[in-house]
């Protein structure tokens, strides 16, 4: 539970599904979800943007403010996109399509984890989220490969014991993404995610070693 009398200073780094305004021109953005909803002497501070990939976080950070208390970064999806053009490339096998998406997955691996690593030597309570993949229209080879990346996620998040908040099950229907742009938060979809937010905020105890998953709008403790 958080502390009743420390007034949270809440910074969001990463890409669009944070820094997703553009993309909901009738509606809120994430950022502003989420400042209608947590108590007024908290703050926020939005430091993702849209089009990063997950080696652009580390520069971001420098803009981290002094009074930051906590940091919730989601990322992932971008340099998933940037794979995109694999897809067209010819394989003999089964075998060796493996063997390309295992690279792809690795690489994406040694990122993440010095992204994370990076995020944590602020020495503040730090939570990840998952890539959303109730995406309208998205292929089924899109969605496996996205496993791979989500796959990477969990299992850093895990060996940090970081906690996660799961877009997978969150932002699970087609009004949750935007008409702009299918793969970014739409204002029902920017709400469900800053509620999850809070709710992580509210419920989790960071300095416990527990590992919590918000995969609804209530949080689960999974493992110690």
């Amino acid at each position: 539970m958080p502390n009743e009398q420390m007034n949270y200073h809440i910074v969001l780094l990463g890409d669009s599904i944070f820094d997703n305004a553009k993309y909901v021109p009738d509606g809120l953005p994430v950022i502003e979800h989420l400042r209608q909803i947590i108590p007024s002497d908290w703050q926020t501070t939005l430091l993702a943007v849209d089009g990063d990939e997950t080696p652009h976080v580390a520069s971001r950070t420098k803009c981290i403010p002094e009074s930051a208390t906590h940091l919730i970064v989601s990322v992932g999806g971008n340099d998933a996109i940037s794979y995109l053009p694999l897809f067209a490339d010819r394989v003999n096998t089964i075998g060796e399509a493996l063997l390309h998406l295992g690279k792809m997955r690795n690489t994406f691996c040694e990122q993440y984890r010095q992204m994370l690593r990076h995020v944590m030597n602020f020495n503040l309570p730090v939570a990840v989220c998952t890539i959303h993949t109730s995406i309208p229209d998205l292929g089924v080879g899109e969605k496996t490969a996205l496993a791979l990346f989500n796959e990477v996620i969990l299992q850093e998040a895990f060996m940090a014991n970081v906690p996660v908040i799961d877009l997978r099950l969150i932002c699970n229907e087609h009004v949750d993404y935007s008409e702009v742009s299918p793969i970014e938060p739409s204002h029902a979809g920017g709400q469900k995610i800053a509620q999850a937010i809070y709710s992580l905020l509210r419920k989790h105890d960071f300095s416990s070693g527990n590992i919590t998953v918000i995969s609804s709008l209530v949080a689960k403790q999974t493992c110690t």
